[in-house]
């Protein structure tokens, strides 16, 4: 058996979108179940995002900090955004937010993973980029506005984050995904053996 994930659709007997919000949407999908019978999904739908653990030399995340109002927590995490153009180029996406979020470019771009975030309730896909050589951006900062004008910023040691994580200290997906995946990295091929920042991504297909 491969241990793979592999695109399939069942049948879709009939669809509405009861709920269109200014970036997602909600959609309601009657599925056939393999015995035949029909079950009703209610989902999510959302355009997709980035995030970007950037990583200094020396060895420390740039976190930013950012109030969530649906869990109702100010949450540690990393510089990421909404795919807002459809067919959007996802390594152009993560080096705006870069910017935008932290004010720092970037000269050295790995695809750290792929995830879905909640697949059983939404079709958020996500891609989270690693990014090395950073520095300060050139011209102004991004003027920020709602929750990002109460944002604070911080550079965090890898091997601190891992014991934050393990721990039950910080709980954004992206931030627990990307660390953890950054030491299975290290500790397997290493980071020049991941995949290039333009790698496919069937998720979301984008133009080059």
């Amino acid at each position: 058996m491969t241990i793979k994930d592999t695109p399939e659709e069942w049948e879709i007997r009939a669809t509405a979108t009861p709920f269109t919000g200014n970036k997602t949407s909600v959609r309601t999908d009657d599925v056939v179940m393999p015995d035949g019978s029909v079950a009703r999904r209610d989902y999510q739908v959302h355009p997709g995002s980035v995030a970007v653990l950037a990583l200094d030399e020396e060895d420390r995340v740039l976190l930013i900090n950012q109030y969530r109002h649906p869990v109702r927590h100010k949450l540690w995490e990393i510089p990421a955004g909404l795919l807002d153009v459809p067919g959007e180029n996802p390594l152009h996406a993560a080096q705006r937010e870069l910017y935008e979020e932290a004010h720092v470019k970037a000269e050295d771009w790995r695809v750290l993973t792929d995830v879905y975030t909640t697949p059983g309730g939404c079709d958020e896909a996500v891609r989270i980029f690693l990014a090395r050589d950073l520095s300060e951006a050139d011209g102004e900062r991004f003027a920020a506005e709602h929750e990002e004008t109460d944002m604070q910023h911080a550079r965090v040691p890898v091997g601190e984050l891992v014991d934050r994580i393990l721990a039950g200290d910080v709980h954004n997906n992206c931030l627990v995904v990307g660390v953890l995946s950054l030491v299975a990295a290290r500790a397997g091929d290493g980071l020049d053996a991941l995949r290039p920042a333009d790698a496919p991504w069937p998720a979301r297909p984008f133009a080059a």
